[in-house]
């Protein structure tokens, strides 16, 4: 069992900064493959970036280059680093463990001037 709590969201406005984190517990995360999910209202949920065990990574087109993910495996902890926040980045935030049925609750991120 891992549960997941997800914070750092909020309101920002467009060109701004925000750091999200994931709190795994119950179990380590370090042999898994973590994932940062976003839906926006009215739309799927979509993959925004995940982070291997090993360190790689991969991103959705739309936030490459402004956003990076990170994990501290010690902390049993994961990372959303975004950039240049943009108003179509507004939605909630889940932190995933990738192939599992774990899901954290979300942190909304609301990108307006």
């Amino acid at each position: 069992q891992v549960q997941l709590v997800e914070s750092g969201g909020g309101l920002v406005q467009p060109g701004g900064s925000l750091r999200l984190s994931c709190a795994a517990s119950g179990s380590i995360i370090s042999p898994y493959t973590m994932g940062w999910y976003r839906q926006a209202p009215g739309k799927e949920r979509e993959l925004v970036a995940r982070i291997a065990s090993f360190g790689g990574t991969n991103y959705a087109d739309s936030v490459k280059g402004r956003f990076t993910i990170s994990r501290d495996n010690a902390k049993k902890a994961v990372y959303l680093e975004m950039n240049g926040l943009r108003p179509e980045d507004t939605a909630v935030y889940y932190c995933h463990v990738l192939n599992s049925n774990y899901w954290g609750k979300g942190t909304l991120v609301t990108v307006s001037s």
